[in-house]
């Protein structure tokens, strides 16, 4: 491609506007996981014990079920990016390689 055709899709207002959503959307998502992440991470190192309470009789403790969801989260989050990328997002992108026609 050349320069010209590069500030041609960079300046096409659907190109803008599906880079805004999908940076916006990626950052919420990653914001999301960190905090929840690290607070699992920080109750770790400053109050341990808190994981350690046992539940029930057997050897089960609150942290491998709270670590657990911590993952599971993080699928759900992974799926929930994907479902809106192959949807929203693509839709986008079609709509601005239809725009630009052969540029792109």
């Amino acid at each position: 491609m050349t320069k010209e055709q590069i500030e041609q899709v960079k300046n096409n207002p659907k190109y803008q506007k599906l880079v805004s959503e999908r940076s916006r959307f990626a950052w919420t998502l990653s914001i999301i996981m960190l905090v929840m992440y690290y607070t699992f991470i920080m109750i770790i190192a400053f109050d341990p014990s808190l994981f350690g309470i046992k539940m029930g009789d057997g050897v089960m403790t609150v942290g491998i079920p709270v670590g657990i969801a911590i993952i599971f989260i993080s699928f759900i989050l992974a799926g929930i990016y994907v479902r809106r990328a192959n949807g929203e997002f693509d839709d986008l992108t079609r709509e601005v390689r239809e725009e630009l026609g052969d540029i792109a």
